[in-house]
């Protein structure tokens, strides 16, 4: 890491209301885009057990990844992290997590319809042609069978290295969260009133993770969250994860990622970045990586990258994007959000994550704001097609205006002695 004089905290501010929350005044608003990253955990179709990257022997999805790249014309790169990326003809990309989970990151859309078409042209046959190989690719929050001592690091790359010294030095579940959890996350432009939207995105949080919950077994069990990917977050410690309260968005926003350990650090230990520049050990470019490592439910990064929702599977893409840009993009949609939510508040998350929609408070709520989302995305014509307010309109009718998640579902299958 570059040696330096000790950053000015007004200097890293600065940064934050330019970079980080697009507050620039002469920055230019351009028409909404929206993107997306979805992740798969492949396992064997025979066994549950998650299928690694490669293999001496046995299943492994790379080779799997790489004849699927070149009927489709992939373009396969190197990456930083040890094994290869895969480049898309629509600009996409297909990357991997540090446990072997397949993670596409579609380029940003200039509507929620084009996205919802670039995510399933790419997933819907990658997952029908490798389950004829034998390989399943789950759209869930945590894969439910198996403990994390049966998926190693997967990534040699210095990053993920790194951040397993990091995890194993705190104690926590943070292994578990990057070797065997998946998520949808949603990105989203900032617009003409970057503040009003975080502080409805971050007040949404909680409901996002019930809405969406995909994650109530591990090791072949029920847990007693319906979201067990969010419990493995919140038990990652050191101070890098949770929403925000936005009583001061980005002095808040500073003093998280100042307090919060580095994980690239300068020198032995794990310090908060704070302390590092006390000591004068830290750049500008330390301070960018930095951030990159931080995994808070709404992350600014130009846009708003939100991270609450589980896995999402394919036919409910659209779901997750009206209710997030249907609210967001709309302006009377997000003034009605906002009054409805009220202040943002980051201890939600736990009964959000445990119970889900069975939390009456949150079920009504969720459902008011299924509402609202609706409402704004069908005043957006060109920006959400009718198939996308109808598949998202199932989606509440089916689950969330009946205070269910696809949780529910597969809780149900246990119950029913069906094979998850």
């Amino acid at each position: 890491m570059s040696g330096a004089m000790t950053l000015d905290p007004a200097a890293l501010l600065a940064d934050l209301r330019e970079n980080s929350f697009a507050l620039s005044p002469v920055r230019s608003i351009p028409r909404p885009r929206i993107g997306a990253e979805v992740e798969l955990i492949p396992v064997s179709a025979d066994s549950g057990v998650q299928v690694p990257i490669q293999a001496a022997d046995g299943p492994s999805t790379l080779p799997l990844l790489r004849r699927f790249a070149e009927r489709h014309c992939w373009r396969e790169e190197p990456s930083s992290y040890g094994v290869p990326r895969f480049v898309l003809p629509d600009g996409g990309i297909i990357t991997y997590e540090p446990g072997g989970q397949i993670e596409l990151s579609a380029p940003a859309c200039p509507s929620a319809t084009a996205l919802v078409q670039s995510l399933r042209a790419t997933v819907v046959p990658l997952i029908r042609e490798m389950r004829e190989d034998g390989v399943e690719l789950l759209s869930v929050g945590i894969e439910p069978r198996n403990g994390i001592e049966t998926v190693p690091l997967q990534l040699p790359g210095a990053r993920y290295v790194r951040m397993t010294e990091f995890m194993q030095a705190l104690g926590t579940g943070g292994e578990r969260m990057m070797r065997q959890t998946a998520a949808m996350q949603i990105s989203l432009d900032f617009g003409p009133d970057p503040l009003a939207r975080w502080r409805v995105w971050n007040a949404m949080a909680p409901y996002v993770t019930a809405i969406f919950a995909s994650s109530p077994v591990y090791r072949g069990a029920p847990t007693g969250d319906r979201s067990f990917r969010a419990r493995v977050w919140r038990e990652l410690d050191g101070g890098r994860t949770g929403c925000f309260t936005c009583a001061d968005s980005v002095g808040e926003y500073l003093d998280f990622a100042l307090r919060a350990p580095v994980v690239m650090s300068p020198g032995p230990g794990f310090l908060p970045f704070e302390e590092w520049n006390r000591r004068g050990c830290v750049g500008m470019d330390d301070w960018h990586l930095h951030l990159t490592t931080l995994f808070p439910e709404v992350r600014p990064k130009g846009f708003a990258e939100v991270r609450s929702a589980d896995a999402v599977a394919p036919e409910w893409y659209a779901a997750p994007l009206v209710l997030l840009a249907g609210i967001a993009y709309h302006a009377p949609s997000l003034r009605a959000a906002a009054d409805l939510l009220g202040d943002p508040d980051p201890a939600l998350l736990i009964a959000a994550g445990r119970d889900g929609l069975s939390d009456g408070r949150i079920a009504a709520t969720a459902a008011e704001l299924a509402g609202i989302a609706l409402s704004g995305a069908a005043a957006m014509p060109a920006f959400f097609g009718g198939e996308d307010i109808d598949e998202a309109a199932e989606f509440f009718a089916h689950y969330t205006r009946q205070a269910r998640s696809p949780a529910d579902d597969i809780l149900d299958a246990i119950t029913g002695s069906i094979p998850v």
